[in-house]
């Protein structure tokens, strides 16, 4: 969304005499139109009523219909105007804020059809904002988004009531945050926090789940953002997820064939999740930065193919060769950690002699 807070703010206290038949009739969030009744009531009080507000580009009426109709009741030709200067996608918006806010209440129908129509041209709007507009319940806003808008490409990032862009999805924050955090561990939060972007909150949490062995990003939550779901094939991705993720990605094993292609990615799920839960591992600093380690080069077993066609053709040879190198280099690691697990056994398979007995 374009616009900002300053765009939604009342008018001065500047007003103009406007003649009726220069305003054009309202974009009324109201699905029953003018009440007349309210009309009669307005008409007959012997007050003048407060300015109404119009969209000065368009002089479209953005909250005053019953004051205007009123106005025409009593036999006036004019009435005083307050004028919005913002863009017209943000006409409805101002027109439903106040309605909310004074006057002819809103029925709930009403607030449920506006906010529905807002969700639709300001798709990355947050639900809290949608709902200080409308005055619903956030996760009322939230219901009506999934109902209305699951077809449309959704936003990585939600513009909330302040007008700043808050993204739903922190997962290239978390894992960066962790690479820091692996490779610098006395660098403090603060400054891991300037470098990502990540709250402190949020920066604690990717500390202290790295400390206890587990992957920096959440188990994926149902109806997690779009950008979690866009991203979730890549290798750096699969590892952070795996370990908090492996209950989810890794259903009870059934009765019957496995699914093809499924055996060897369950396996190296099951295989690291032990890991994770291995105490000598889990309770020791070295194991605890081996476990941190692995999880950040662990690569599910095709979550590369989903990267493939990122590659620009330029870079395709240099690509490949990193991966090569860094596919010799588990190579190298695997052929080591055989060769001592062979010595650790003969070692362990070797009859010792007993010590001579001192007479």
């Amino acid at each position: 969304m374009e616009s900002t807070d300053r765009s939604l703010e009342l008018p001065t206290n500047l007003t103009h005499r406007v003649r009726i038949d220069a305003l054009q009739s309202a974009d009324s969030p109201r699905l029953s139109g003018v009440d007349t009744s309210h009309v009669q009531r307005l008409a007959e009080m012997q007050v003048s009523l407060p300015p109404i507000l119009v969209h000065r580009p368009t002089m479209r009426i953005i909250d005053g219909s019953h004051r205007v109709a009123a106005a025409v009741l009593r036999g006036l030709d004019s009435v005083e105007v307050h004028y919005f200067d913002g863009p017209e996608t943000d006409s409805f918006l101002r027109a439903v804020s106040a309605n909310v806010a004074h006057g002819l209440p809103l029925s709930t129908p009403d607030r449920k059809a506006a906010a529905e129509r807002i969700l639709r041209s300001h798709a990355d709007m947050s639900d809290r904002a949608v709902a200080t507009h409308t005055g619903l319940d956030a996760k009322t806003v939230a219901a009506i988004r999934r109902g209305s808008t699951e077809d449309a490409r959704q936003s990585n990032t939600r513009i909330g009531a302040d007008g700043k862009a808050h993204p739903l999805d922190r997962t290239a924050e978390r894992i960066r945050a962790a690479e820091l955090m692996t490779s610098h561990p006395d660098l403090p939060l603060r400054a891991i926090v300037k470098e990502t972007g990540l709250s402190l909150g949020t920066a604690h949490d990717v500390r202290q789940r790295l400390l206890r062995g587990e992957a920096p990003i959440p188990a994926p939550r149902r109806g997690a953002g779009v950008g979690v779901t866009e991203q979730r094939g890549s290798p750096a991705l699969a590892a952070a997820h795996v370990p908090d993720a492996v209950s989810a990605a890794v259903p009870a094993r059934r009765a019957g064939p496995a699914p093809a292609g499924a055996g060897r990615t369950r396996t190296s799920l099951d295989m690291l999740r032990g890991l994770t839960s291995d105490p000598s591992l889990r309770h020791s600093d070295s194991g605890r930065q081996f476990l941190r380690w692995l999880h950040t080069h662990f690569v599910l077993d095709d979550a590369w193919r989903q990267q493939v066609d990122s590659v620009p053709p330029h870079s395709t040879a240099t690509v490949a060769e990193l991966a090569l190198q860094c596919s010799h280099a588990w190579r190298r690691f695997a052929e080591e950690l055989a060769s001592r697990r062979l010595t650790d056994v003969a070692g362990a398979g070797t009859v010792r002699p007993a010590p001579e007995s001192r007479k």
